[in-house]
Order: structure tokens, then C-alpha cells, then sequence
């Protein structure tokens, strides 16, 4: 019987590359170009004669919105129609030595020497300049188009400190770390990865502060990604990271040029991804995210005050909801008496147990928060509370969940988004459900069981090689001075032994700490007799 499904040839792709060898006739060059990009509208083609002889003609290719207009007009066809005795040159000479020494003026100029080298440059925002009866083509860097302009990071918000982050163009990134960096040793590696998209990644350290090891393991990872598209950092992300049986983030994002710099000088490294304002680096501990940038521009004594808020933040995110039905189902004994009571009075018409009340609130908080994000912004913060506020008190009143219940669920909500680090906020928000469920089984000792597994996970992972919980664990006393607290500036002495490089951890010298003068005397006062104001 023969077979209803046949098989089929496969159809040559139309992807398939041409010949590595540029012909020396333009128009079968241009021809070639036409076919790969299917004859695109937006690939422009702009032939040009050459002074008087008519015969030579230059052609220059480029992609329409992605390159500078204006300096195509001003340094590629302008100078070109000003030379009237280019077409004498060309055949005598060098041709592309020629256009790129004398003609063309523009920054950055370079032959290119294969197909697909040509292509690459060209969706690049490249312009490619090529000559009727010369083999090759040159490249002339005009990369440009509409671009987001430096505005306010949207997730890394300060008061104090600079006000910009960073923009989709991964150029404009890299020199707004430059410009707080000023030194020859910020070294940046560029590659392209995805076969598909061709995305411009970057890797970014301070030569001699970063570990060499942590470097070349970071090379090595971003070389065995093979994948059709890099669109976000995040893919990035998720295709280095040491450990994906976890939902703790091995990475931090940053979106502030302040944070990237303060994290290089601690010996960590950049990735910047063409197309997104957020930047990875590498190594990540946990203490990490639950520091925010303010606390380096404001007192030590202050910036350990709010880091110690936060730690507390961090115990009521993993843990009210779960104490709260620990408590009211299996150690009713541990709460006061009259708190009992009114706890108890609350509960007498609620059919569920603490458990499935807490459920329900958690479940119905995380769809408001997500209907908040997808809505407009005009409307989407006004339906978050709105529908907060009804759905809370019509629980309430129908008998569905306790009042206790919807003040513990809404301190929980507000302290998980109290976390700086948005990545971070969405792991304890999962890993709360954990504890939930482990206090709804055991009461109290399955929450500690479950810490004490939580512990134990967060011991084992690494980033890049790094302990995850150092500098706690391993316990390195010289590190502990940016941890839960933080010490005056002054006494950072060394960057963490970690992270940075063994031969120079040590970031400033010695007697930094700021002192009065001795004599404890004015400055500006006035002790001879003769320079005082007699009335």
C-alpha cells in the first residue's frame, strides 16, 4: 500500500549563503544582495558615477532606520561627488586604499571581506560602499536611527545620586559607564551571539581588579551558547547561570550606570545585550539584593538602620502567612489570651481553615498584581487598589476570610515589594507558598524544617564559582562590613577576597577615617587683638 504522507525534497533555503568571493561586476553584487534580503523596501541602494569617467560607478548599500542619514549625505555621497579625479584613481591605484584614505571621511572605515562579514555589517547599521570592477567592498560605520533618550531607570529608582539608567543601544551603555570609569584598564569584549538575530553582547571589567579565572569562565559560557536569538539579557541569563534547579537569581540586574561601576571596582563583570537596559553581573551573592544604591550616598548610620528594615522585610515575606496558620491551627497556645479571642470570634463564621484562607488572599493578591502590570498605566494602579479594597471587604463581610487573615496577607504584599531587587521579590513571593503549606502540615517545626532546607539550599548554589552566601558563609570577617550592616566608608579596606583579583584587594589606603584638628580650635577665628570688631 502506498504511503498517503511522501516525502518531500527539502527546498533549497533561500538563507543559504552565496559564494564566500565578491564578483568584480556590480551588478551581479548587487544582485546578490537583492536576493538575500528578499528585495527589501527599507535596503537601500545608491549608485553613484565616479568624476568624469562614467564607466566606474560606486554603489552604497545600506538599511533604511538604522543608520545616520546625515552622515551618509555629508561624508560618504558628498565627498564622493566632490572628487572629481576619483575615477582616474581608482584605476590607477589602490581602489578601497583610496576611498579610505581620501574619500571617505567618516570615523570608522574597514574592508570586509567575505559575504557574510558584508551582511553582518550590513544589518548592523553599516553602510557598504561598493566599486564596479574591484572585487571587494568597504565598510563605513553609520550606525544611527531613532533612539530612547537617558531618562529615569523605572525599576532602580534613587534619591540621591545620579538620575540616569541605561537605554536599549548597547554603545550608549558602555560609554555611560566610561564616563564614571575613567581608566584605560575598563576593558570590553565584544562578541555576536544568536545565529538568527546576530545580537551584539559585551562583556565589561576593570583589568587587574577582576579575577582572571571568573573572566575566562564567563568567556567560555557566553561562547558555548548556540541558540537563533538573544532578544533580552534574560536569555543570557538563563544560559549562564550556574544552577537551574533553584528560583533564587545567580545574576543581579542592574539598570543604573552607578551600580554597574560600583560593582566593577568590587572586581565583578558587566554583560550588556544590544536591545535592553538591563545589565547582568556576575558573580551575584544574596546580600546583594537586599542592598539598594542610596545606601552608598547616604550616612552609614542610616544606610544600616534601612538595611536592617529590610532584613525584617525579608523575615515577614517567607514567613507572616505561615506563622499566622501555624499559630491558629496547631499552637493556639502561643498567642495571648485576648488576641486569641478576638482571633477566634473573627473566625467563628469562616468555613475554611487558616490554611485555605490564606490561599485564597495569596491567589487573588497575585492576579491583582498582575492585572496592575498588563493594565494602561493611567488605569492600572487605580484598579489594583480599587480591587484590593472591594474584594478584601466583600470577603470579609461574606465570611469567606477573616479580617486578621487580610491585614497578615497585606503586610506580607507590601514587604515583598519593599525587596530592591524585583528578581529576588519574585522568588520569596513563590517560596512563601512553600512555607505555607509546610506550616499547614507540621505547624511550627515545618517551618523549621523548611528554613533549615531553605538554608541548606542557598549554602550549595554558586555564581561563577562563588559561594552564593558569602561573605556568611564562609564566614569572612573582612567582608562582613557590607553585609546586613554597613561601616563608614572609610573603613573599606579591602574588596571582597571572592570576587576580586588576590593581588589588589585592597581599594584605599590607610588613616582614611575623617578626624577633628586637635586643638579643637575655629578656623575662621579671630585671636589677636587687633583683628577684633571693638564696638
Amino acid at each position: 500500500m502506498p504511503s498517503f504522507f511522501k516525502r518531500k525534497k527539502p527546498k533549497k533555503s533561500s538563507d543559504n549563503h552565496p559564494s564566500q568571493s565578491f564578483d568584480s561586476s556590480l551588478t551581479a553584487n548587487l544582485d546578490i544582495i537583492k536576493q538575500k534580503t528578499g528585495n527589501s523596501p527599507d535596503v537601500i541602494t545608491r549608485t553613484l558615477k565616479v568624476g568624469t569617467n562614467p564607466e566606474i560607478k560606486i554603489a552604497l548599500v545600506y538599511v533604511d532606520g538604522i543608520v545616520d542619514g546625515q552622515s551618509i549625505n555629508d561624508f560618504l555621497i558628498e565627498a564622493i561627488m566632490e572628487k572629481h579625479d576619483l575615477g582616474d584613481l581608482l584605476i590607477q591605484q589602490e581602489a578601497f586604499e583610496i576611498m579610505a584614505e581620501g574619500v571617505v571621511t567618516i570615523g570608522s572605515v574597514k574592508p570586509v571581506r567575505d559575504w557574510d562579514e558584508l551582511f553582518s555589517s550590513l544589518m548592523s547599521g553599516e553602510t557598504i560602499v561598493l566599486i564596479d570592477g574591484i572585487n571587494g567592498a568597504l565598510s563605513a560605520d553609520t550606525k544611527g536611527g531613532e533612539q530612547r533618550s537617558i531618562q529615569e531607570p523605572s525599576t532602580q529608582m534613587s534619591i540621591l545620586g545620579p538620575q540616569g539608567g541605561f537605554t536599549e543601544s548597547i554603545g550608549t551603555n558602555t560609554a555611560m559607564v566610561r564616563r564614571i570609569i575613567k581608566n584605560p584598564n575598563l576593558w570590553v569584549e565584544t562578541m555576536k551571539i544568536g545565529k538568527v538575530t546576530n545580537t551584539d553582547v559585551a562583556i565589561m571589567y576593570v583589568n587587574g581588579i577582576a579575577n582572571d579565572k571568573i573572566i575566562e569562565e564567563m568567556r567560555k559560557r557566553l561562547k558555548r551558547i548556540d541558540t537563533d536569538s538573544i532578544l533580552e539579557s534574560g536569555y543570557i541569563e538563563q544560559l549562564i547561570q550556574d544552577q537551574t534547579a533553584t528560583t533564587f537569581p545567580t545574576t543581579y540586574q542592574a539598570e543604573r550606570p552607578d551600580i554597574v561601576a560600583g560593582n566593577l571596582l568590587e572586581g565583578r563583570i558587566a554583560v550588556f545585550v544590544d536591545g535592553t537596559p538591563f545589565v547582568l553581573l556576575a558573580p551575584a551573592v544574596f546580600i546583594q539584593f537586599f542592598q539598594s544604591v542610596d545606601d552608598y550616598y547616604t550616612r552609614f548610620d542610616i544606610a544600616t538602620f534601612l538595611r536592617l528594615l529590610r532584613t525584617l522585610i525579608l523575615i515577614i515575606s517567607l514567613f507572616a502567612p505561615a506563622l499566622y496558620i501555624a499559630a491558629t491551627t496547631f499552637h493556639q497556645e502561643m498567642i495571648p489570651t485576648q488576641l486569641l479571642i478576638v482571633i477566634a470570634a473573627q473566625r467563628e463564621i469562616v468555613p475554611f481553615p487558616a490554611f485555605v484562607e490564606a490561599l485564597i488572599m495569596e491567589v487573588t493578591f497575585e492576579i491583582l498584581r498582575e492585572a496592575g502590570v498588563r493594565l494602561p498605566k493611567a488605569v492600572g494602579s487605580a484598579v489594583s487598589i480599587v480591587g484590593a479594597l472591594v474584594i478584601g471587604q466583600a470577603a470579609v463581610q461574606a465570611g469567606i476570610v477573616s479580617p486578621a487573615m487580610v491585614i497578615i496577607v497585606a503586610i506580607t504584599a507590601i514587604a515583598s515589594f519593599a525587596t530592591p531587587a524585583f528578581s529576588m521579590g519574585i522568588s520569596i513571593r513563590l517560596i512563601r507558598f512553600g512555607f505555607m503549606t509546610a506550616a499547614a502540615t507540621f505547624g511550627f517545626y515545618g517551618i523549621v524544617l523548611g528554613g533549615i532546607m531553605l538554608v541548606v539550599h542557598l549554602c550549595s548554589l554558586r555564581s561563577f564559582g562563588v559561594p552564593y552566601m558569602s561573605p556568611l558563609a564562609p564566614l569572612i570577617p573582612a567582608n562582613m562590613k557590607d553585609t546586613v550592616v554597613r561601616y563608614p566608608w572609610w573603613a573599606f579596606k579591602e574588596r571582597p577576597r571572592l570576587i576580586a583579583s588576590d593581588e589588589n584587594l585592597i581599594r584605599q589606603g590607610e588613616d582614611q577615617q575623617p578626624a577633628p584638628p586637635s586643638d579643637r580650635g575655629m578656623v575662621n577665628s579671630r585671636t589677636e587683638k587687633g583683628d577684633r570688631n571693638e564696638p
